[in-house]
């Protein structure tokens, strides 16, 4: 990255921080079925890791059952292999080229551990921001040392960035409450 600072950018750059977390945490269910259950799912598929949607139709034909029908027969073992390995406490029923995911009732210590991932995804979340402020910190020492910027503007500037890494940080702390909230309710 060069280091010309622009506010913008940054602010942009927080923003993606935010709506990777909401991503990440959207994956995580609540006790009804959602296909973006399955999102975090990688697959190991020709060669490299892609996404289990490049592979395969997410359904949700009842509310406590998804449905994956895999495109290529030679992938529904790696499918298999990937929804097992994720983390998601999911046990595929595999049919031929389809599979049922039945989705278990949510006991307490489910619960708590999908709040847990829930804080891991949100601590991502706040260090991609942190090194955003970071960036934005050396481009504005950069622009002043190289006298490209006044040291008030850099004073200025650099509260700016500050401001906006402090509500980015308090936005990922609102989201994490609401959803630990939602995993939470039985």
């Amino acid at each position: 990255m060069s280091l010309k600072f622009d506010l913008k950018e940054l602010k942009r750059r927080m923003e993606g921080a935010v709506a990777a977390f909401k991503s990440d945490i959207a994956s995580l269910r609540t006790g009804r079925a959602s296909a973006n259950i399955l999102d975090p799912v990688q697959v190991e598929a020709y060669g490299s890791r892609m996404p289990l949607n490049q592979v395969a139709n997410i359904t949700v034909p009842e509310p406590r059952m998804l449905a994956v029908s895999i495109w290529d027969k030679s992938m529904v073992k790696a499918v298999e292999v990937a929804i097992r390995e994720s983390n998601l406490g999911l046990n595929p029923i595999i049919e031929g080229q389809n599979m049922r995911i039945p989705l278990p009732e949510l006991n307490e210590e489910r619960r708590k551990s999908l709040v847990k991932v829930a804080h891991d995804y949100a601590e991502k979340a706040k260090v991609a921001a942190r090194h955003v402020r970071r960036d934005g910190m050396d481009a504005l020492k950069k622009a002043e040392k190289d006298g490209d910027m006044g040291q008030d503007d850099s004073r200025s500037n650099s509260d700016k960035v500050q401001k906006m890494t402090d509500d980015t940080i308090s936005e990922i702390d609102r989201l994490l409450q609401d959803k630990e909230k939602e995993i939470m309710q039985v």
